[in-house]
């Protein structure tokens, strides 16, 4: 298989096991050119790419920018904040306007779950999510898929917990999605307040105790406190949280096993992960920054419908 089975990425639900070994395979020849001393490549410069943007977003605008233009392909940013969305224009207005002025792909992070997909069924340009509210953000588990396997082989069997704000956490059903469909085993660790009804139907387990999580897993993923999306209170304080949930080196220092960390950043230091964990040897978090480029360029590469060599 060469080419991918969708025309969009809206998310991991969408897609087969082999789109994901390929998209994959495909990071791992991207993250050898971007290590060359010269990094860009002319794959794309005949396509245009429309960034849009309608939350902040610092690593994953960034992480997109940089494929693009290691791709050679021509850039459009646009920040709903400086637009005519603040005049009311609507979402499909928006990208129409932009695809009149011939962009061949949109990369869009949106507040609102199925926003991608809503665009999918209108325009003819292709779709990459780049997060929809607490939906999915399919090239986060990509990355996080990728940076795992580089550090302890394929994923076939291995045991990944994921911990913190499940709840609020598109990251978090992305990645159960990716994880399940490359064979791994999926455990969620967390306040009950921040675990929704149901989870278990996607075929994973949930963990209260910590202690307990951390020692039945090979790797875990530790997701950040979300606190701009939390309507109510789900925990007495964040001291509270960090004395029951957060990865500290103590709680490590007493498993039998050292054990692989990663974050999808940014990170709250000192509440659901503690300094020491963040910067050890055990954490691939910058790691995951660096692959973050190599899968969004390959993402955009088999979009693109380009053949690999």
């Amino acid at each position: 298989m060469s080419q991918l089975s969708t025309k969009h990425l809206l998310g991991i639900k969408d897609l087969k096991a082999d789109d994901l070994r390929l998209i994959l395979s495909t990071a791992q020849k991207f993250k050898e050119i971007i290590n060359r001393p010269i990094k860009k490549v002319p794959t794309l410069r005949d396509i245009t790419v429309a960034n849009l943007f309608f939350e902040n977003s610092t690593r994953t605008r960034v992480s997109f920018e940089l494929a693009q233009k290691r791709l050679s392909a021509d850039v459009v940013n646009f920040s709903a904040s400086a637009s005519s969305v603040k005049k009311g224009e609507t979402l499909l207005d928006t990208v129409n306007n932009i695809l009149a002025m011939k962009v061949d792909m949109v990369v869009m992070r949106h507040p609102s779950p199925g926003a991608p997909h809503f665009l999918a069924k209108h325009i003819n340009a292709n779709i990459i999510n780049a997060g929809d509210g607490t939906h999915e953000h399919p090239t986060q588990a990509l990355l996080d898929a990728f940076s795992i396997e580089e550090r302890i082989g394929n994923l076939e069997g291995k045991k990944v917990l994921i911990v913190g704000d499940i709840m609020h956490s598109r990251v978090a059903l992305s990645n159960i999605f990716c994880l399940k469909k490359l064979g791994a085993e999926v455990k969620l660790c967390g306040p009950p307040t921040l675990i929704p009804k149901d989870i278990e139907s996607l075929g994973i387990s949930v963990e209260l105790n910590i202690q307990k999580a951390l020692q039945w897993c090979d790797v875990a993923n530790v997701l950040r406190i979300q606190l701009e999306r939390q309507q109510t209170k789900y925990f007495p304080s964040l001291r509270e949280y960090a004395n029951f949930y957060g990865v500290n080196m103590e709680r490590l220092n007493k498993l039998e096993k050292e054990i692989l960390i990663l974050h999808p950043g940014p990170i709250n230091r000192g509440v659901e992960i503690t300094s020491d964990v963040a910067d050890s040897s055990q954490s691939i978090i910058l790691d995951q920054v660096e692959n973050g480029v190599a899968i969004r360029m390959a993402v955009l590469f088999l979009l693109a419908n380009r053949t690999i060599d």
